[in-house]
């Protein structure tokens, strides 16, 4: 968009962004009144100048009756003009993605974050048998999960034609189900774990939280970073691990709430260190006790690694609880 004057730019990137937020066509009126809940007040005829430049760029195009719909390269045009407003943003993110959270593993109710990946429908059958290996492994967070089609909302996303959707449980529920305990936790950065004989060597990539417009995992999938197939086959490889801190004290209230958890079906604590001492050689504060969650998109990596196409999204909204099943299912 360096063409276009920034006030244009503006209320381009506004519209694009109300667009992407539905999950039908909008008109130019549907259009004109979202606007105001952003602060962006545009009349009809204003927006539908604005879909005429942003349907000539690509960014939309036209869907049924006097409906836009944005496209793929609008979404991606969407996300790269807002990232130098979104440095640290990801931390944020995390931390209200966890605030958000109310899933209660006691009574196995309420809001679980998850990740959004989307696949060729022609690909998914074969996609999920290649993620398989990664969940059977148990280098997932969970093996439950949600399917969505086109044109269906999964998370905060809705799914596009020609797409199926998949929901993986998240890291943040760890930070959720910590933060009712009244137990603090620092998010520090997401990494590419090193495994070596099945037991967790050290991080070969780290990116702090606080410092990226990205979140990690999906950066490090589409680099190629990983190898979660091989270490799931064979016990050595790398794969996706994101870095928590939480105080010693409180370490007894965590311990319960893992197994809690795990009784739940949720197993993203993949490590949980002593007091004061490194782990995965990432040093630990005084007082305080490393721990090491497994990224909720290794299994999606293991699809990426044999060669199919996805998109994600992670820390991508929120499901009930009782709307995930098993992988085994799907």
């Amino acid at each position: 968009m360096q063409s276009l004057d920034r006030d244009t730019e503006r209320k381009t990137l506004a519209i694009l962004k109300v667009l992407s937020e539905s999950s039908e066509p909008l008109g130019s009126i549907a259009i004109s009144r979202e606007l105001e809940r952003h602060g962006v007040f545009l009349s009809e005829r204003a927006v539908r100048y604005h879909l005429r430049m942003t349907d000539e760029r690509g960014y939309t195009e036209p869907l049924g009756r006097d409906g836009r719909g944005i496209t793929a390269q609008g979404l991606e045009e969407l996300r790269l003009a807002l990232a130098p407003e979104q440095v640290g943003f990801i931390i944020e993110k995390l931390q209200l993605l966890a605030f958000r959270t109310t899933f209660d593993p006691a009574t196995r109710t309420g809001l679980v974050p998850v990740n959004t990946s989307l696949f060729r429908t022609e690909d998914f059958p074969q996609a999920v048998k290649s993620m398989l290996v990664a969940f059977d492994a148990g280098l997932c967070a969970s093996r439950l999960v949600a399917v969505a089609s086109e044109g269906q909302r999964i998370g905060t996303s809705v799914v596009p034609r020609g797409k199926i959707g998949l929901a993986t449980v998240c890291g943040v529920i760890v930070n959720g189900v910590l933060l009712k305990a009244s137990v603090p936790i620092d998010s520090r950065f997401g990494g590419v774990l090193e495994l070596r004989n099945g037991k967790p060597r050290r991080f070969v990539a780290i990116i702090r939280y606080d410092g990226t417009s990205l979140d990690p995992s999906e950066q490090y999938i589409r680099a190629g970073m990983t190898s979660v197939r091989d270490a799931a086959t064979t016990g050595s490889g790398r794969i996706l691990g994101n870095f928590r801190e939480i105080l010693a004290p409180s370490r007894i209230i965590v311990e319960k709430r893992i197994e809690e958890l795990r009784a739940a079906g949720i197993n993203a604590v993949y490590l949980l260190g002593n007091t004061s001492e490194p782990v995965c050689q990432i040093e630990v504060g005084m007082n305080r006790v490393g721990m090491v969650l497994l990224g909720g998109l290794n299994p999606v990596a293991a699809a990426a690694e044999a060669g199919f196409q996805v998109e994600n999204a992670a820390e991508s909204g929120l499901i009930e609880y009782g709307q995930l099943v098993d992988i085994a299912t799907v």
